[in-house]
Formats: structure tokens, sequence, C-alpha cells
């Protein structure tokens, strides 16, 4: 099993990850699981697999998981079972905001409803997650979250004029809810993954994987566990005295 940093403070801290399933999401949540963390998430469908996935977690070390079905569509009844989470077992005390869509396309073939739907999962659900949690936040102890944006948010990219616009959105948002909150001791970061190793990396070909290397600083492409490293640290008190920036994760890709 790999070897984790350790954040002592993390232990019992109940965090929200959205899009925990797969990917880099389910790889900070086995990540917060070593630093026994009480870990919700939420899910919209498979429940078998989020059991398999609490088993999981449990297994390695996590102090609690629970599992909230609401779909980020459908912000009601997120709301709903959000406060009642809160309001009947457990303040939530950290957010990771980590779910999000993509569609790639070129501009002159743009429909409206994917630039909605891809802004309706990756920035206005974050938005209201924050929202709908600030009130809990003002109430416990070194509150933070973690947005995850991406890299093009910052640098843009061809056929992801949608994505890069609701990545560059999370970044404002991170910024301001920093702003607006810091007087109440509430944290808020955004990163920003470059190249992750994921299924869709390992889909591509050898001469796809060897091009990209080529560009990226340091060779190779980032592990998820990088990432979730950064994230635990940023919702742990060593970074304290850190908010409202935005951290790259990129081997150097965007310098």
């Amino acid at each position: 099993m790999k070897t984790y940093s350790t954040f002592s403070d993390l232990e019992n801290k109940v965090i929200l990850i959205t899009g925990a399933s797969r990917g880099i999401g389910r790889e900070i949540a086995k990540h917060l699981a070593t630093q026994k963390s009480h870990l919700v998430l939420n899910y919209r469908s498979n429940p078998k697999s989020m059991e398999n996935l609490k088993k999981e977690l449990i297994d390695l070390g996590a102090s609690d998981v629970d599992l909230l079905n609401f779909d980020l569509i459908d912000l009601d009844k997120a709301k709903d079972v959000i406060n009642d989470f809160c309001k009947n077992k457990k303040p939530i005390e950290g957010l990771v905001n980590n779910a999000g869509i993509s569609k790639d396309s070129l501009i002159l073939r743009n429909k409206v409803e994917d630039t909605k739907n891809i802004l309706d999962i990756n920035l206005t659900a974050p938005i209201a997650l924050m929202s709908i949690l600030s009130r809990y936040f003002l109430k416990v102890e070194a509150p933070s979250v973690v947005n995850v944006s991406s890299i093009v948010g910052l640098m843009g990219n061809p056929s992801q004029t949608n994505y890069s616009a609701s990545k560059a959105g999370l970044i404002g948002a991170t910024k301001s809810f920093a702003k607006e909150l810091a007087p109440k001791n509430v944290r808020c970061n955004a990163i920003c993954p470059g190249f992750i190793a994921t299924e869709m990396t390992d889909a591509l070909s050898d001469e796809a994987k060897q091009r990209y290397h080529q560009s990226i600083p340091l060779g190779r492409f980032g592990s998820s566990s990088e990432v979730a490293e950064l994230v635990s640290f940023l919702l742990s008190r060593s970074s304290s005295y850190i908010t409202g920036e935005t951290f790259k994760i990129d081997g150097g890709l965007y310098i």
C-alpha cells in the first residue's frame, strides 16, 4: 500500500467530496481515508458500487463513510440532503468540489445546451455547495474548501471553450469566497491539475503519450495520488495561512 503524508488534524474531520467514484476523486477519498477522516460522498446512481467504495475506504482507515444520494443538477434536493445530514448527524467541515464533465467541440459547432450542461456541473454546482455549507462552516473549527479546477482554466485549450470557461470561473469563485469568509476563518483554495494519469490517459496511444510527455518539463504525467496529497494539505491546518490561492500541479506544463 502506498505511504501517504500524515495530517493528524484531518482525523475525524467531516469532508464532503463530489465525484469520488472514480479517477482523481476516488484517489482523494482514499488518501483522506488513510488520514482517518469522516468522508461524505455524494452519488447519483449505482449504489452497489458506492457501497463497495465505502467498504474500501473503511478498510483504509476512514473513521466513517456516509453516502448521500443527490444529483448535482438537482440542487434543491442536494440542499435538502446536505442540510438533513448536517443537522441530524454532523456538520460538514471540509469540501472538495471535484466533480466535473467535459465535452470537447470546435466552437463553430458549439451548442447552447452543451455550454449550459458543463457550466451547471463544473461551476453552478460548486458555488451552490459552497453557499449551502457556508453556514455550517461558521460553526466549526478550521473549515476548508478545495475546488478542483484545471490547467486549461488558466491557459485555455482548443475545442474546450466551455470547459475552460467553467474552470476559469471556478478560480474566480474561489477567490471571492476566500475573501468574503476569511474574516470568519474559512479558507478556500483551487488546484489546477495538468495531465494526470487516469483511465482517459491510459487509453492514449504510446505515440500520443510521448508527444504529451515532451511538452511537460518533468517529462511525465502526474499521478492521482500526487493530486490527493495536495488536496489533503489544503484541507489540513498545515496550510492554515493559505487562502484564495490557485495551485498548479502540472509538471511545469504552464510556466
